[in-house]
């Protein structure tokens, strides 16, 4: 897993694991805290992994050793779905779930709390009425020492993956109000942000909740309509059978809806689909990637690949590995599988640890010579780059590319494509 990331305040430290989704909610939470104790350090905690839980409470002992007065407060997905974890560490001072998470009250009375002696403040997720608290409520436009800005328009999962442990720690799917997410797309790009992703835990489940059960293509037809002056519109991952009528009207008309969509695709053969209990086949998954691609030629797909999964064999394995030609796959995400206790999939017949990762280490070499085959096409082209910090850019449909010598950030430029390193693009600004 990648280090924690910390988002610092006169008074306060907050350090994150896990998802983008997280990350824009320690911003938030940030903010909220901004009137609490001093001398807090908030952990932002990930549930998905056994090791997310097991980094999480390496890292409080030893921010414990080196600062023995800070107020230390645990919260996010992997305190609300085990707080006595947490709660039983010595080190911890309070933990706190995460529909308490962002509220500011939360943090104006943690001095009294922790005066009083508490110790956890953790609800009912299931029983959550709304998460109003995070959606636009903290007026969260941008990521400290990021480019492009997230706009979360749903939160919480309706399904229940057998590998997945997420929906216990976020609760059922709800939704943002469309005005809600508008007006933060219109307050991000008059604070001079070109491009917007919008996230959540499962985004193509939102509307649902809302009145008349809007679909995710209606709110990207709203946004670039009601936000113009917006240059780029993303998706985080998505689910390849919720691709609605409109989304995909968006992948055919709108330029400004970038050309590349994270399929949360999981496996390749159907048996293990059915045990994850995910919804689509393996014709579906390839049907989908076809008709996008025969909407939009140069759209570009990454995804989600799970390896080793209980029960698997060699042979199941092998449509997972096809999925990468039949789907045509650019940018893999590859786990090897690893139990997630209270998970159905944790009780299944395992493969074991090390096939798993030597599975895992297959997909991965297949998607790097995939990867490796898109950017060598790029070689020769014009293309038109969101410039990030340290000299890299994203393409429209997200390759990145590095420029020498490095441009300021946020800039939206054409560069001509001279090579490749099997990982990313060389580029060069082009003439004019």
């Amino acid at each position: 897993m990648n280090a924690p990331a910390r988002v610092a305040a006169p008074n306060i430290d907050v350090v994150t694991f896990g998802c983008r989704l997280n990350a824009l909610e320690s911003e938030a939470i940030r903010r909220a805290a901004a009137g609490g104790p001093d001398d807090l350090v908030i952990l932002n905690t990930c549930a998905v992994t056994a090791e997310a839980v097991r980094q999480a409470k390496q890292n409080i002992r030893r921010i414990r050793r080196e600062r023995p007065d800070a107020k230390i407060v645990v919260t996010g997905c992997a305190a609300q779905i085990e707080p006595e974890t947490f709660a039983d560490m010595p080190e911890v001072s309070m933990v706190i779930g995460n529909t308490e998470k962002a509220r500011p009250k939360t943090w104006r009375d943690l001095a009294d709390a922790l005066a009083d002696g508490e110790r956890t403040q953790v609800g009912d997720i299931m029983q959550a009425p709304d998460a109003g608290w995070i959606f636009g409520a903290s007026g969260v436009d941008s990521i400290e020492g990021q480019t492009r800005a997230f706009v979360e328009v749903q939160t919480g999962c309706d399904h229940r993956c057998t590998f997945c442990i997420i929906p216990f720690g976020r609760g059922p799917s709800r939704s943002a109000q469309p005005g809600i997410i508008i007006e933060q797309a219109r307050r991000i790009v008059r604070n001079g942000a070109r491009e917007i992703v919008l996230t959540g835990v499962d985004i193509t489940s939102w509307g649902h909740d809302l009145p008349d059960a809007p679909k995710l293509g209606l709110l990207v037809k709203r946004i670039l309509r009601d936000v113009p002056e917006l240059d780029r519109l993303r998706l985080s991952s998505i689910d390849c059978i919720e691709i609605d009528r409109d989304l995909l009207d968006v992948v055919a008309t709108e330029p400004r809806f970038m050309p590349h969509l994270h399929l949360s695709l999981q496996a390749g053969d159907d048996l293990i689909l059915k045990r994850m209990k995910r919804r689509h086949t393996h014709a579906q998954a390839v049907g989908v990637c076809a008709e996008l691609r025969a909407l939009r030629p140069d759209i570009v797909f990454g995804a989600d690949i799970i390896a080793g999964f209980p029960t698997e064999t060699e042979d199941m394995f092998s449509r997972s590995l096809d999925l990468v030609e039949s789907c045509g796959l650019t940018h893999l995400h590859v786990f090897p599988f690893s139990p997630r206790a209270g998970t159905p999939a944790a009780r299944m017949p395992q493969v074991g640890r090390a096939m798993a990762k030597e599975r895992a280490a297959r997909l991965r070499e297949k998607g790097e010579a995939a990867l490796a085959a898109h950017l060598e096409l790029q070689v020769g082209k014009t293309l038109r780059v969101l410039t990030e910090r340290g000299g890299l850019a994203r393409a429209e449909d997200f390759t990145s590319v590095r420029l020498e010598p490095a441009p300021e950030h946020g800039l939206m430029m054409e560069v001509a494509i001279g090579g490749h390193d099997g990982r990313e693009l060389s580029g060069f600004v082009a003439p004019h």
